[in-house]
């Protein structure tokens, strides 16, 4: 019902939907071409997307970079790049995060490696951890989202954690997965 579009793929949602300057923020030219054809299609299936509203940007890559908050009203300054969501965008996902039943999650909000960009990521593993403990389901799917359950501890305290991102994506797609297939038909798995 309810979809949370997060790190470096929100800013080529962000200049798209919104027109805000993004900087040096990741941007995705390609992926730019069929943004609004996704947005088009969870508006026609009722799902409610999720944007951030506001940034942790920075000045370089790089774990001491220096670092401020830039809302989608000041943009991202041009030699600035989006590393994490910022403070409004994390309190908005943790919102949504508590509402919700079912909640798969794949991919860090920010640059978590860089204690500096890390917060957002922080909020939504804890919103996660205590969505489990109300009941909900909760997924974690993909090597650096699995990287971040293990680093804070909490790979117990989801439901599941998987390192398999795309093929998690894949499966919930409906594609048949050619390991599982393999495995699946009677005969066709030689060691």
């Amino acid at each position: 019902d309810e979809m949370i579009i997060g790190g470096g793929m929100a800013y080529t949602f962000e200049k798209v939907l919104h027109g805000t300057d993004i900087g040096k923020s990741l941007f995705d030219k390609e992926g730019a071409k069929i943004v609004n054809k996704i947005i088009d299609k969870a508006n026609k299936n009722g799902v409610k997307i999720h944007l951030p509203t506001d940034w942790i940007i920075a000045d370089q890559f790089a774990k001491d970079a220096n670092n401020k908050v830039a809302t989608r009203a000041d943009g991202i300054t041009d030699n600035w790049m989006g590393l994490d969501i910022g403070p409004e965008s994390q309190k908005a996902f943790e919102s949504v995060i508590k509402r919700c039943n079912t909640i798969i999650w794949n991919g860090p909000m920010g640059v978590f490696e860089f204690p500096a960009f890390a917060k957002g990521t922080q909020v939504v593993m804890n919103a996660m951890v205590e969505a489990t403990k109300r009941g909900a389901v909760t997924i974690v799917g993909g090597g650096d989202t699995a990287t971040c359950a293990a680093e804070m501890g909490t790979e117990d305290k989801l439901s599941h954690v998987s390192t398999g991102g795309g093929a998690s994506l894949e499966l919930l797609e409906g594609r048949q997965l050619p390991g599982v297939l393999a495995l699946s038909v009677k005969g066709s798995a030689k060691l």
